[in-house]
Formats: structure tokens, sequence, C-alpha cells
């Protein structure tokens, strides 16, 4: 059987004019039977990237500028990245043209509700205070706090629990969910940290990072099987 294609949006290293991803992004996609690839950041090849592979995943990283969820960027000390928000925002454009396959961790949810039409808290130390420990300390590969699961949708079907315990580093999230959104895993300090599009065949958000306990971890390894079986039968 043929593996499918899977792309994968990296990270940016700005000193050194390049682009990176950390492995255990790809280990899970390739564990779960599906052949990861690193796409390149360049804006006018979406659509035909869009085209080509099976599945997308938006990865971790800087912050979403507020622009494209219409706010001014406040003076929080936010870690921008221009260039990666256009691509990103092109290429999932031309996914959901495409109807193809999306998991989006961390930055990559608070991408996929900016673009729909949501809005970002932009640091929740200040905007949503809480004792939930939402930036964790390193190592990342264990639970930070525990996440529930929305009865009745795709989340709460596929693991068959009504909460998981999530790792968690971030310091923007969702808030106001986009209208085409729905939710599917909130934390008990009331922030969404899980969310899909009912109208597609799998476009996935998750706040946490499952990438670190993929390996180890039948929830986070769940999660992306589940997105390479969409990707393999899309």
């Amino acid at each position: 059987m043929k593996l499918p294609l899977l792309g994968v949006t990296p990270m940016t290293d700005p000193e050194k004019n390049g682009w990176w991803l950390r492995t255990n992004y790809m280990e899970p996609l390739s564990a779960a039977g599906g052949l990861p690839v690193m796409l390149p950041q360049i804006r006018a090849q979406a659509g035909e990237m869009a085209r080509r592979f099976d599945g997308f995943l938006l990865t971790g990283g800087p912050d979403v500028l507020p622009s494209y969820y219409g706010e001014q960027t406040r003076p929080y000390g936010l870690f921008l990245s221009p260039a990666r928000d256009e691509f990103e925002m092109a290429l999932l454009e031309e996914i959901l043209k495409q109807g193809k396959p999306v998991l989006a961790i961390c930055r990559g949810i608070q991408v996929l509700n900016a673009f729909l039409g949501g809005s970002l808290y932009q640091h929740l130390p200040l905007e949503h205070p809480s004792c939930v420990p939402h930036y964790m300390e390193r190592p990342y590969d264990r639970f930070a706090h525990e996440v529930f699961l929305t009865p009745g949708e795709p989340l709460a079907e596929l693991l068959g629990r009504e909460k998981i315990g999530v790792n968690s580093c971030h310091h923007q999230a969702i808030r106001r969910l986009a209208q085409p959104l729905r939710e599917m895993a909130r934390s008990t300090d009331g922030l969404i940290e899980g969310v899909y599009l009912p109208d597609a065949s799998f476009v996935w958000g998750v706040q946490w990072h499952p990438e670190h306990t993929a390996l180890r971890d039948e929830a986070s390894c769940a999660l992306f099987s589940a997105f390479v079986r969409a990707a393999q039968n899309g």
C-alpha cells in the first residue's frame, strides 16, 4: 500500500536564514504509517503543495501576527514570524479548498482559528490568568494538566474517554472560537484546547503537543494514527 504523503510546516531560523523541524514531529507520523516531508515556506507554491500532498501537519512555533484576527500588537514581547504567517495562511486556504486532512498543533490551532475568523489571547498570564500550568518547564514528555473531552465529538469518540492528561507549552490560546469550528476539548480553567471543522473530512486542532508523548502515550498515538488514516483514505 502506498504511504500517504504528509506535508509538515517548518520552524524558521532567521539567524541562519533557514527552515528546520524537530524529529519528534516526523517520527509519530512515520510510526503511524505516513511519509512525512518538511515543506518549504514558499507562498507561491502553496496551491501545488495542497494538490500533491495527502495531508498536512501545522506545527508549533512563534506567535500569530494579531492583525490576522483584527487586533493591534500589544506590548507583551511577542515572537512573530510574518513570512511564516503568510505562507501558512495561504497554504491553509488551499488545503481547505482541496479538502485535504489537517492536524494543527499548538500554534497550528491558533493559525486555524485566526484564518477562519476567530481571535486569540495574546498573552495568557495577563489576559487569562490561571493556576493551570499552560507553560510548563522541560521535559515536555509528561503531563502538565488535564483536558476534558466534549462528549459525542470526534476526539472523545476516538479515545472513548472523558478526559486526558496533556503537556502544555503555550502563552497564547483561542479567545473567540471561529464560527465554522466546534470545540472538542477544554481545560479546567475554561480554555478551548481542541477543535475540529465539522464540514471537513479531518481538520482537527489541539493546543497541546502530542508529538512529545506520541511514542509512549496511547491517546497521543491515537491522534496521529487517526490523522494518517484520514490522509490514507482521502
